[in-house]
């Protein structure tokens, strides 16, 4: 079990010897993880204060200078900074890599405020961003080393609770915009992001017992999309069960939707939070709170199966 915060303090530590690298932090080292960097580089570490919107364009200025800059603080706080991350760093295609921690409702006694459950439909929205939702820490880090090697921007949502580690020994099938099966199925397909990927894993364990052969897919990046893979398991499934601990509107599930729409029509089920904020509460007691915990990826797969064609 480890945090995928984590994973992006490990990530940063693992590309320190480029000296393009520069980190930014809004007061919130310790929880990103950032201060990792920081205690090792102060030289290259930059401190903004609780300035989020200030630290995007000054991440935007290193960026038009050569450097590679990685900005962090928790996900909520980067939608005060929107502005700026969309003319400042997406409109001229800076590559800025922005990191947001805490986001989703696995927060939980944060409390609503501070649960991000848009983020993701947020930075879909602007063109030239990348965005990513990790489900590990062994992920967090290698899609935060691979970040070095895109031209343009980036968002990557990291949670602050800790998850199973999936990809220990997978670390060379994760690449940016590549979808990773975990495992085979014909009967529907279960496509997740973050925190939901170990209950679609655990869904699928017990829809096994139920003579239901489920596929599970961790979809890390969902900009760009891995429409190739979606199509291919969508011809043999029959039927797609989107989960994500994010609103349903403009997340992984709407991305899967628009693409099946316009590409290989199938039937789509969405775990996630269905157009309203979370609370404060526990983790788990969230998760079942909002229907995103592993009973209702269940009830979604036996829905979707129930829609295909006969």
């Amino acid at each position: 079990m480890a945090a995928t915060r984590d994973g992006y303090g490990q990530g940063l530590l693992n590309i320190s010897g480029d000296e393009r690298v520069v980190v930014l932090e809004a007061d919130l080292g310790k929880s990103t993880k950032s201060l990792h960097f920081r205690k090792q580089f102060p030289e290259r570490t930059v401190s903004c204060g609780i300035g989020e919107q200030n630290m995007m364009l000054v991440a935007a200025g290193l960026a038009a200078s050569g450097y590679k800059p990685f900005a962090s603080t928790f996900a909520i706080f980067t939608e005060r900074a929107f502005e700026q991350i969309r003319n400042g760093v997406a409109r001229p295609n800076l590559p800025v890599h922005i990191c947001g921690s805490h986001g989703g409702t696995h927060t939980g006694t944060d409390g609503g405020s501070a649960q991000s459950i848009e983020d993701l439909a947020i930075y879909r929205t602007l063109p030239n961003m990348t965005v990513m939702h990790p489900c590990d820490d062994v992920s967090a880090a290698e899609l935060t080393r691979q970040c070095l090697e895109l031209s343009g921007p980036s968002y990557m949502r990291t949670a602050r609770n800790k998850t199973m580690v999936l990809h220990e020994d997978k670390i060379e099938d994760i690449k940016i915009g590549r979808g990773i099966v975990l495992r085979d199925g014909s009967d529907v397909c279960i496509i997740a992001c973050g925190v939901l990927v170990s209950k679609a894993l655990e869904a699928a364990e017990k829809l096994a017992g139920d003579g239901i052969d489920a596929c599970v897919i961790d979809m890390h990046t969902l900009k760009p999309l891995d429409g190739d893979l979606i199509n291919r398991v969508a011809a043999t499934a029959g039927c797609i069960v989107s989960a994500e601990d994010h609103s349903i509107i403009g997340g992984l599930g709407g991305a899967i939707a628009e693409h099946l729409s316009s590409n290989h029509p199938v039937p789509l089920e969405r775990v996630g939070v269905k157009d309203r904020f979370g609370e404060s509460g526990q983790a788990e007691e969230m998760l079942d709170l909002l229907g995103l915990n592993t009973g209702d990826i269940i009830e979604a797969a036996h829905k979707a199966i129930s829609r295909k064609s006969k």
